[in-house]
């Protein structure tokens, strides 16, 4: 297959250049920026020398349309509200990872991303791309919404959970922390070095643009309208997010009985890893590949179940993940050019 990357100058798009670079089934056939086509891509990434030697190339939809098989859209929100429409008519497959076609109610769109939403219709095709819960066959999808990174580690450390109907919903609270990476690439000062260096700071308070996302799914999973407690915390290190996830547990649980809830739900996934009791993964744990890592508790004294959930941002939570949707799009093996161990230290 050849693939196109639109947003290749990015943390994401350069995930996506590394990830489908060893991809057994693909080739890179373009890169694409708005800003800086004409460069090539070493230029952005020293790092790529003698393996990419393309030069970054303007976004030309119905040229691109006649080359690829697939294009990745890893750009700034608002983007790909202008560009997927142009994809969609020539039918070209379009993975998305900006948050753009998530959020399946248009009004919330705009008052969460401030910006002007895209159109309903390709909002309705869109189907979200949590790989692990999908309930449909995507193989003919045109149009996927790759989830973004907080959701990814939230939803899949509550779904079990949600799905069964074993908590409350409105009861959950959601600690989460990410690496500095997460703020992407520009430079601004709440990422500067000296800003985030020996420095913890909670930002977004109550006003998180993924809330939303995460309450959409939860609604869905619990046929309940759900409000969560949400906050977001910049820590200084590249990659990683962990989340710690709060919620009531109903009358009766047990610890036994949450690890068996989610032993069983994972069992048959390959990228969701659920730790042995009394074992708490850290972000270094995935750091660099596509797998969560998931541990439970459950205190009697308050009757609360916390969920600890760990991925790395730039992979599970955003190329890694795109990637994982393109094989089960194109029927390939799930795990293709994604098999790789997690890098330690």
């Amino acid at each position: 297959m050849k693939a196109a990357i639109i947003g290749a100058t990015g943390y994401g798009g350069s995930e996506l250049i590394r990830l489908l670079y060893s991809h057994p089934n693909v080739t890179l056939q373009s890169f694409h920026s708005s800003s800086q086509h004409g460069q090539p891509v070493m230029a952005s990434y020293p790092h790529m020398q003698g393996m990419i030697g393309d030069d970054l190339e303007d976004i030309d939809p119905e040229r691109m349309a006649q080359d690829v098989d697939v294009v990745f859209i890893a750009t700034p929100a608002g983007v790909s509200t202008e560009l997927v429409p142009e994809f969609m008519k020539h039918d070209t497959k379009v993975i998305d990872v900006s948050g753009d076609f998530r959020l399946k109610d248009t009004d919330t769109y705009e008052r969460w991303y401030h910006k002007t939403a895209p159109d309903q219709n390709y909002v309705n095709q869109a189907v979200y791309g949590l790989t692990e819960w999908l309930d449909t066959d995507i193989k003919g999808t045109q149009l996927l919404s790759n989830p973004g990174c907080y959701p990814t580690a939230a939803l899949l450390g509550l779904a079990p959970l949600v799905k069964e109907k074993r908590i409350d919903p409105n009861s959950i609270i959601i600690d989460a922390k990410t690496g500095v990476s997460g703020a992407g690439r520009k430079v601004s000062a709440a990422s500067h070095f000296t800003e985030t260096n020996d420095n913890l700071k909670i930002y977004k308070v109550l006003e998180h643009q993924h809330t939303p996302e995460i309450e959409m799914m939860l609604d869905a999973w619990s046929e309940t309208k759900t409000a969560i407690t949400f906050s977001t915390h910049l820590i200084p290190m590249t990659r990683g997010i962990m989340t710690t996830i709060y919620a009531d547990a109903p009358d009766g649980m047990t610890a036994r009985e949450l690890f068996d809830l989610y032993q069983e739900s994972y069992k048959d996934t390959y990228f969701v890893r659920v730790r042995k009791q009394g074992e708490y993964p850290t972000t270094k744990d995935v750091y660099g590949s596509n797998f969560c890592d998931i541990s439970l508790s459950y205190d009697e004294r308050t009757n609360r179940i916390m969920i600890v959930s760990v991925i790395d941002n730039l992979v599970k939570g955003a190329a890694g993940q795109a990637v994982q949707n393109m094989n089960r799009m194109f029927g390939l093996e799930e795990t293709a050019g994604l098999d790789t161990m997690p890098m330690y230290p």
